[in-house]
């Protein structure tokens, strides 16, 4: 049986490239005892992928020429030497860019059985996945998030963001977000759950913040960094919260000077807080917030966006698409 895998051929510059990465078919071996066999049928993309490529991103070892991609992604079992999971089942995890992968059950490959609730299996990297468990955990646990609130959002229409409106509206408070073009900013409001949008790419972003919440921001949820976290900074309420989720911005190389924040001095003089956070730290409540997702999803309470490209071969334009700000909602490519 042949497995196709895209393996890292070259270190990225501000945007990766097809020349980066080089395709690879190779022959799965025999299962082993305690082995089972996955076919890919989604892949997702994320931001820090770029710099597994890099520099390990800090949580994982740095990425040798010649290695597989790594990425999480859903697939099916399809043979079994594994007591524990049965041919048919559908799992989440640590695939690599690649058509089939070799499991064992260990923590290495991080693989979750994925219920099956009536909803297509990329939801399982999407709003029923980390991006989503991202999007709940940051927003109920480090944002502590109160009914009556005031949340601001940015990167608004990306993964984490797209699923933070309704989360809001669910809880009582209300939502603003931030995104770079007019259809992203309806969007936002027409679907998912957010009260307006701010488009920062023409608007002021300062006096439409005033404008949507002239007395503050209770919870401002950071994906984008530099420039637009400083002026968020600025309208910060009393006690407010920031969740540090990403920082996009700075993201396209190691060689970009880090921005400097001008506006820190407003957390103390507001006694706000500023927390960054690891998702995988809930991870024993991974399946409360699935649970009450799904339910939500049931109920027409939350709707999710997808962004799908398909072919193994279309990973690095999707890696890009996140760069690029192309992509709407949860960047995903189908494989099977």
């Amino acid at each position: 049986m042949k497995n196709r895998r895209l393996c890292l051929a070259a270190r990225p510059g501000s945007l990766v490239k097809t020349t980066d990465f080089k395709m690879e078919t190779v022959e799965l071996p025999q299962l082993k005892a305690g082995e089972f066999l996955v076919k890919t049928l989604f892949l997702s993309v994320a931001p820090v992928m770029k710099f597994y490529m890099l520099d390990g991103a800090g949580i994982e070892n740095v990425m040798q020429i010649g290695d597989t991609m790594r990425g999480r992604g859903v697939g099916e079992v399809i043979e079994s030497r594994h007591p524990d999971y049965q041919v048919g089942d559908i799992v989440q995890g640590k695939h690599g860019w690649q058509e089939y992968v070799i499991c064992d059950g260990s923590p290495y490959h991080m693989m979750y059985k994925v219920r099956q609730r009536g909803l297509s299996f990329s939801t399982a990297l999407g709003v029923l996945g980390m991006t989503g468990f991202t999007s709940y955990f940051g927003l109920y646990e480090v944002g502590e998030l109160k009914a009556g609130e005031n949340v601001l959002v940015s990167a608004a229409t990306g993964g984490v963001g797209s699923n933070v409106g309704h989360l809001a509206k669910i809880k009582g408070a209300r939502a603003i977000g931030l995104a770079s073009t007019d259809d992203k900013c309806r969007l936002l409001t027409e679907k998912l759950g957010y009260v307006g949008a701010i488009n920062y790419k023409k608007e002021n972003v300062s006096e439409r913040i005033d404008y949507f919440f002239p007395e503050g921001i209770d919870v401002y949820f950071d994906n984008v960094g530099a420039e637009i976290l400083d002026i968020a900074l600025t309208k910060l309420r009393r006690y407010a919260r920031v969740v540090c989720c990403g920082r996009i911005s700075q993201y396209k190389d190691l060689e970009t000077a880090e921005y400097a924040l001008n506006n820190w001095h407003f957390i103390y003089a507001n006694c706000a807080k500023m927390k960054g956070f690891f998702i995988y730290d809930f991870e024993k409540d991974f399946p409360i917030a699935e649970k009450e997702m799904a339910q939500w999803i049931k109920e027409g309470k939350l709707t999710y966006q997808e962004d799908v490209l398909e072919g193994l071969e279309n990973m690095p334009v999707a890696l890009n698409r996140l760069f690029e700000h192309k992509n709407v909602g949860k960047q995903l490519v189908k494989i099977g």
